[in-house]
């Protein structure tokens, strides 16, 4: 495994640990989502420009789009969650209340 699959191995397990053991607020839960969408990205670009193959050159561009819409969503629920239920923790929150 050459040094930089480590990295981008090792970033999108330390977002995935994050979002697994640090599950207390739901900005923290978006920010580990967020900086494993953000390894992804960065590994699917470099792989692109590994091959040096114009087929796959959409892909990080797709990917970097859904990421931006996935943030926003999620700032969009954190702001909705904060205003209707006072907090932002995720103890807090139910399924079964609307």
């Amino acid at each position: 495994m050459t040094p930089v699959h480590f990295t981008f191995t090792s970033t999108f397990m330390l977002g995935l640990t994050g979002l697994a053991f640090h599950r207390t607020h739901l900005l923290s839960a978006l920010l580990c989502l967020e900086g494993m969408m953000l390894s992804l990205f960065i590994a699917l670009s470099l792989w692109t420009l590994q091959l040096n193959s114009t087929n796959f050159s959409t892909a990080p561009m797709l990917l970097l789009a859904f990421s931006a819409c996935e943030a926003s969503a999620g700032l969009a629920l954190l702001v909705a969650t904060a205003r209707t239920h006072g907090t932002d923790r995720l103890q807090n929150l139910s399924l079964l209340q609307c």
